[in-house]
Order: C-alpha cells, then sequence, then structure tokens
C-alpha cells in the first residue's frame, strides 16, 4: 500500500552558507524553522510528515533559495 504524499516522511536541507535569515520560513513554519539571534537559523531536519504543506510553502518562499525538501519517495520539492 503506497503512502498518500502528506504520510510521507520529509528530508529538510538548508544551504547555510545561501541562508540570509530573512525569516520567511520560521513564518511559514515555525514549527520547524526558528531563528536565534539575528542569524542562526534552527531547523529540524526531518519534520513531521504533518507539517508538509508549510514545509513546501516555506522552501518556495525563501528568498535565495536555500531550502531543499525531499520525500521519502525520493522526490525533490
Amino acid at each position: 500500500m503506497e503512502q498518500s504524499s502528506s504520510q510521507r516522511s520529509l528530508r529538510v536541507l538548508v544551504d547555510l552558507n545561501r541562508c540570509q535569515a530573512y525569516a520567511q520560513c520560521c513564518f511559514l513554519a515555525p514549527r520547524v524553522f526558528e531563528l536565534h539571534g539575528e542569524e542562526a537559523l534552527w531547523y529540524d531536519p526531518e519534520p513531521d510528515p504533518a507539517e508538509r504543506e508549510r514545509v513546501l510553502r516555506a522552501a518556495a518562499a525563501c528568498p535565495v533559495q536555500a531550502i531543499t525538501v525531499q520525500s521519502s519517495g525520493g522526490e525533490l520539492q
């Protein structure tokens, strides 16, 4: 039985060299991304699948495209 896209595990990778701390991801997926201080980004590399839509919106909103999302099926988001 195939998992629905909302149940597949996610893998998040942030290029911290590219990240400029605009914090759009923090507003859109606060359970996954958190800014510490003015520039240090903390993120959950394997967020709960329930956060899928928020994580995808956060990745799409990143002005410098520093966020990559991959699902357990291997497809890149």
